[in-house]
């Protein structure tokens, strides 16, 4: 429980580049959700809670959340979020303080977020999911006042005060409290657009994942964008399918209940791409989804989100899913990093017929910039540097100054006094004002969607005692098959072994930044003056698809455990399997899963449940699943 003291929280230390970021000029908005501001520069000034009390006054009876069997509507939704915050106030929650949200996929998740604002507070999001030497560098590292959990969640046990949502002393102190909205005075001190709303932590190319502190600044412009691009009406249905850990999370929370729709959240066996999404969305009768490509590429798109909204983010958009998810509902390709408030530019919608894949123009009130090394404009399609600035942009890296200021730097196209943040993408503006995205210009990849440092990867095995040097590479050909593949040079007084290392990799990384393969070599190529030759082993990963078997053993095959290793060895592209190996230890992940019962159900006429894919300790199980199934 909770140790309830009093008295005003110091506020956060965030790194800052200069000042406050200036706010552009933007199109009218036209949405319901505006006609509550008096003006637009009025709406920019706004905050979520502001915009949310907004669509409770218009929507109280509307369903704000849809979780599995139970439905909660926008009124008893910011009851139960006013009675909580007034918990938190009362703990020294206040704006500018950080509150840790360590909670599973539910309402109580939205309930508590949505609290943490109220309280003027800013939200660092934990998925419990996420590894515990994870999550507890987060914590010491952004030094919340408080940590809210459920009894579901093991404690972390850190020096931070800690409520447990679930407990019953919790909840019947909560119902003592109003559901009114929260005054301005009832907080510790008056909630602006400039305070905190959230800090979520990336991949870290120095080997530590690094926190971005966003404000509320952005949220007025980012509402406008969504009005003017999506026409959201009330009660649409919105999935919800980002981790709670990505700001993508966020824009599902945004689109759904800053605009009177209603966010449909499930568990994450149901959200698996492929068959598990398709049912998803079909059974909740979804309006509006963002995905990245890697879920497209995977799931059928018939009768999905008909006269609906379909985004793609997070990895390029391909002509053939262009074509394929563009019949029957708008398409958008939406671009952005962690570093300003979600996206900052947007295209679409898309057809088909497109050569290229554009990612749009910049979002209202945001500007994107292609600039030389000199920082020079470039708008005659010259390929350069992206540099983003507006309201959107991030405060900085959460006690980071040096680093803050390496990437959120002076904007000399903008008013006095304003930044841009250096984002280390590379594109190109045509004459139409229409932007491309061109690739990186450092070690950070996109795989399967996520951003990942490789040198966050390398620097976690490299603390093996075991090892020597490593590094990490992307190998697949195609945005469904790619994966993290990390060469190791062991120390020559030690031992190891890939499954070794990957499990030393489980300990500190999420589950998609740990390589799927671990090829261990006695040297490591180099270039001429003496450097390891990077090329040259990512061209080796893209090549490795070793001569699997047709079939295991000789002859007919006679079990279902023999073919089940068949398939496993051509989905991950290895040399063996056996019955007795489990399918993510041999380097499977989530998207390989749902792409090995997907084959399942085509060539054996089984539909595994993607609960039983994650479920099974080994093939031999999966197998006396698939036998049971027929």
């Amino acid at each position: 429980m909770l140790s309830w003291h009093a008295g005003p929280v110091p506020a956060l230390e965030v790194a800052r580049a200069g000042e406050a970021p200036q706010r552009g000029s933007r199109s009218p908005c036209p949405s319901t959700v505006c006609r509550n501001f008096e003006s637009k520069a009025e709406l920019v000034l706004r905050t979520v809670p502001d915009f949310f009390e907004s669509m409770v006054a218009e929507s109280g009876g509307t369903p704000s959340v849809v979780y599995g069997d139970s439905t909660i509507d926008y009124s008893e939704l910011n009851a139960r979020a006013n009675r909580l915050a007034r918990r938190l106030i009362a703990a020294g929650v206040g704006p500018d303080s950080l509150v840790a949200v360590a909670v599973p996929r539910s309402t109580r998740l939205i309930v508590a977020v949505l609290a943490v604002l109220k309280a003027g507070g800013a939200y660092l999001p934990l998925d419990p999911s996420y590894p515990a030497e994870r999550l507890a560098h987060m914590v010491v590292d952004a030094r919340p006042v408080l940590l809210l959990r459920t009894g579901n969640v093991s404690p972390l046990q850190l020096d931070v005060p800690e409520l447990v949502l679930d407990d019953p002393a919790t909840e019947a102190a909560c119902e003592r409290e109003s559901g009114d909205n929260i005054a301005e005075g009832e907080r510790l001190a008056p909630l602006t657009a400039d305070h905190l709303m959230y800090v979520i932590y990336t991949s870290g190319s120095t080997g530590v994942p690094k926190g971005v502190a966003v404000p509320h600044a952005g949220v007025g412009d980012l509402v406008s964008t969504q009005t003017r691009a999506y026409e959201v009406d009330r009660g649409d249905r919105v999935l919800q399918w980002a981790s709670f850990s990505f700001d993508a999370w966020f824009w599902d929370f945004s689109l759904a209940l800053l605009h009177g729709a209603t966010l449909v959240m499930a568990d994450q066996e149901d959200l698996m791409p492929g068959e598990a999404l398709r049912e998803t969305m079909l059974k909740h009768d979804i309006k509006h989804a963002v995905l990245p490509p890697v879920a497209l590429g995977i799931t059928d798109s018939e009768d999905l989100l008909l006269g609906g909204t379909i985004t793609s983010t997070g990895d390029v958009c391909t002509r053939s899913l262009a074509e394929e998810w563009s019949r029957g509902r708008r398409l958008f390709n939406g671009y952005g990093p962690t570093e300003v408030t979600v996206g900052a530019s947007i295209g679409g919608p898309i057809t088909g017929v497109q050569e290229e894949i554009t990612i749009g123009t910049p979002w209202d009130g945001s500007q994107v910039y292609v600039l030389d090394d000199e920082l020079r404009d470039l708008r005659d399609g010259q390929e350069g540097e992206l540099y983003l600035a507006g309201s959107g942009v991030a405060r900085g890296y959460l006690n980071s100054p040096g680093l803050t200021a390496s990437r959120f730097v002076a904007n000399p196209h903008g008013p006095p006094g304003s930044r841009m943040y250096r984002s280390g993408d590379r594109g190109r503006c045509e004459a139409d004002g229409e932007l491309y995205f061109a690739g990186r210009s450092d070690n950070q990849v996109k795989v399967r969607g996520f951003r990942i440092e490789l040198g966050e990867v390398e620097a976690r095995l490299e603390s093996h005692p075991a090892v020597e040097i490593v590094v990490a590479v992307v190998g697949g050909d195609h945005v469904s098959t790619e994966h993290v593949v990390a060469y190791v040079k062991p120390s020559g007084r030690h031992e190891v072994t890939e499954a070794q290392l990957r499990e030393h990799a489980r300990h500190a990384l999420p589950e998609h930044m740990v390589p799927s393969s671990i090829v261990v070599l006695d040297e490591l190529p180099t270039l001429l003056n003496g450097k390891i030759d990077r090329k040259a082993l990512a061209e080796r990963a893209s090549r490795a698809a070793p001569d699997v078997p047709v079939a295991v053993g000789s002859g007919e095959e006679k079990s279902y455990e023999q073919v089940l290793c068949r398939m496993v060895m051509e989905t991950l592209k290895i040399s063996s399997a056996t019955p007795q190996d489990n399918f993510f230890d041999l380097g499977g992940h989530s998207v390989l899963a749902a792409n090995l019962a997907r084959r399942m159900r085509k060539e054996l006429g089984v539909a595994v449940p993607m609960r039983s894919m994650f479920a099974a300790q080994n093939l031999a199980e999966l197998a006396q699943i698939v036998e049971r199934s027929k």
